[in-house]
């Protein structure tokens, strides 16, 4: 089957910024349903009291990528989607709830600081796969938490869009 390819990429403006603002994560099993038009994830609706539950990032700690793998023998191709989420302070309500996340499959939408959403995990969902805690050496290293989330998808990451994020999937607290 021939791909053909449909555009090319004019070089942009200098308006882009790297980094993580929020991370909003949720038990894959809880969203009922993904609405999507022409590439954007127009709607998501969660099972009944469940929600996608906010994350607030400190500015230039965490990121997301994914890495393009490809087997040109076998004709594959998939999309390795890897989240790094940081969190200040070790505390026994933090560290019950990464009790949790390392037992769930989850999905993230990934609020970047260019105020875009992405949606990681879509299909196969995301596992805490690695990280750890420290309390740090000196008054100025961080005492906190560093969560890996890792997962393979047959997709990049989806946008979704802003408006998607306040009809009431998400709980900011």
């Amino acid at each position: 089957m021939a791909c053909n390819l449909t555009q090319g990429f004019p070089i942009d403006c200098k308006d882009n910024v790297g980094g993580v603002k929020a991370v909003y994560i949720a038990n894959k099993d809880n969203i009922a349903t993904i609405t999507e038009a022409a590439g954007v994830v127009t709607g998501i609706t969660m099972d009944a009291g469940t929600y996608f539950w906010k994350y607030d990032q400190i500015k230039e700690t965490s990121n997301f990528a994914e890495a393009i793998t490809t087997n040109v023998q076998n004709g594959t191709v998939f999309y390795a989607q890897t989240i790094e989420v940081i969190v200040n302070k070790l505390q026994t309500n933090t560290r019950n709830e990464i009790l949790l996340l390392a037992q769930a499959t989850t999905s993230v939408i990934v609020q970047d600081n260019n105020n875009k959403y992405w949606l990681l995990g879509r299909q196969n969902g995301l596992d805490l796969t690695g990280g750890g805690s420290a309390t740090g050496t000196a008054y100025g290293d961080r005492n906190g938490y560093t969560l890996t989330f890792t997962g393979s998808e047959q997709q990049l990451a989806i946008e979704v869009q802003a408006g998607v994020m306040v009809q009431g999937t998400l709980y900011d607290q």
